[in-house]
């Protein structure tokens, strides 16, 4: 079980991005296709964060088109170059899960001055 906390331990990133739920973030993620690969970005709200150590997850939200995506990113991972946060949320939950039955205005979330 040390040996697994260990390897873990050396996996993970020595800095992680400080952001929270509600923030609004834009996420740089490599994308390979065949032999290429480039940066895309992925700007949304956060609705959640997960787990914690190594298997961390957060998940952001979007309208796009008028249809809501929601991605799950791995704060670990190799592929998540950087995370820039555009805005900071004054949100009083720990899940922002009520935000998908919301509509236009009403999904936004307030903003700290």
């Amino acid at each position: 079980m040390e040996a697994l906390k260990i390897i873990a331990q050396d996996s993970m990133k020595s800095e992680t991005p400080k952001f929270s739920i509600g923030d609004t973030v834009r996420v740089h993620v490599r994308i390979t296709e065949g032999e290429k690969s480039r940066i895309q970005m992925f700007e949304g709200t956060v609705i959640a964060k997960k787990h914690g150590g190594i298997q961390e997850t957060f998940t952001v939200r979007r309208v796009a088109h008028g249809v809501g995506v929601e991605r799950v990113f791995p704060l670990h991972s190799p592929s998540v170059e950087k995370v820039d946060v555009v805005r900071e949320g004054k949100v009083r939950r720990a899940k922002l899960y009520y935000l998908r039955d919301k509509v236009g205005k009403a999904a936004k979330v307030k903003s700290k001055f």
